[in-house]
């Protein structure tokens, strides 16, 4: 199905990027890039993060600071630690 026409994206192109990115994409501009276009009109971009996050499981949920998939640092080793445990 295609989710972004300004872009002519389907959602597998957007599951295909967040799988085959080494730094997992967590938001739209991230996809964007990983597919070497830009956001147009913004319309596709609330469907594009359902699909990340469908596509990352249960980590999309459970990721906290520290997390190497939320790319933020934590201040708190326990809570990077459980982190990554989830993931």
């Amino acid at each position: 199905m295609i989710v972004c026409s300004c872009n002519v994206l389907s959602d597998q192109d957007v599951r295909d990027a967040v799988v085959a990115a080494g730094d997992l994409p967590r938001n739209a501009k991230q996809i964007y890039g990983c597919l070497g276009c830009s956001a147009e009109c913004g319309r596709c971009a609330r469907t594009i993060k359902t699909i990340i996050d469908e596509a990352l499981g249960p980590c999309a949920k459970v990721c906290a600071l520290g997390c190497p998939h939320s790319h933020a640092e934590s201040t708190e080793p326990d809570q990077a630690d459980f982190a990554l445990a989830a993931c």
